[in-house]
């Protein structure tokens, strides 16, 4: 490349804004790769948690057995976090109930399933976490790398207003430095916009499960119903061909 055509002569020919700009699409880019290498690490170990987590908590022969094993499996914290919300709120219903302590008319499904919404609410806010940031990246960074390109096209023409005669070098070395601009803007967005619409789509089974383990807890914690070893192996073997597609 011509030297005089480098990021370095595009750097030096560039003014605070153009700087500025440059610098919000480097800025954008760095912590965009940052949440999705997290992320990607997170769906990995989800993966491969979830499953060995609900089967060690399902076959556990206490709550405190199971909890340990969910604490202890989950990698994702989620079904954990839920499924300590959901024991505890059971156990503090009991303890008020057997010492004769009036439960204001609210019985425990009622109680116990307000709990799972909320812990279920604040797990899906973890799940999603970073998301909003990677969808404002992908539909913003374009249109800042494409005003990076108007300012320097600007820039570009004000230093040649002075000129009598155009040459076609002059006009084209700044022009296309100025539309590096715009390269930079979709090399920002589109990994951002990729990367959302996976994880999108991997968090919807990920959510799916959850939603499923916590009506699943609420049955057991309420009724006592649990899924025998045949049901869990039904159901596990329906989320494994779930995640294949």
């Amino acid at each position: 490349m011509n030297e005089k055509l480098g990021i370095a002569h595009f750097w030096a020919q560039g003014d605070a804004i153009s700087h500025g700009v440059a610098l919000a699409l480097l800025l954008m880019s760095v912590v965009s790769w940052t949440i999705i290498i997290g992320k990607v690490v997170a769906q990995l170990r989800a993966r491969a948690s979830i499953m060995a987590a609900m089967q060690s908590f399902w076959n556990a022969s206490s709550r405190t057995q199971a909890l340990e094993t969910m604490r202890k499996d989950d990698r994702t914290g989620v079904f954990a976090m839920v499924a300590t919300d959901a024991v505890l709120a059971a156990q503090a219903w009991e303890e008020r109930a057997e010492n004769g302590i009036n439960t204001g008319g609210v019985d425990a499904g009622e109680f116990i399933g307000r709990t799972l919404q909320q812990s279920t609410l604040l797990a899906q806010a973890r799940v999603e976490r970073g998301l909003t940031f990677l969808a404002s990246v992908g539909s913003t960074a374009p249109f800042v790398g494409l005003f990076g390109t108007v300012w320097g096209i600007y820039h570009a023409l004000v230093g040649l207003s002075g000129a009598t005669q155009v040459v076609l070098d002059k006009v084209a070395g700044p022009v296309g430095e100025a539309l590096i601009m715009t390269a930079a803007g979709l090399f920002v967005a589109i990994p951002a916009v990729l990367a959302y619409n996976a994880f999108t789509r991997a968090n919807r089974l990920v959510l799916a499960q959850l939603d499923g383990f916590a009506h699943s807890l609420h049955a057991w914690l309420v009724a006592g119903v649990r899924l025998d070893g045949q049901a869990r192996a039904a159901t596990v073997t329906a989320l494994h061909a779930a995640q294949a597609h």
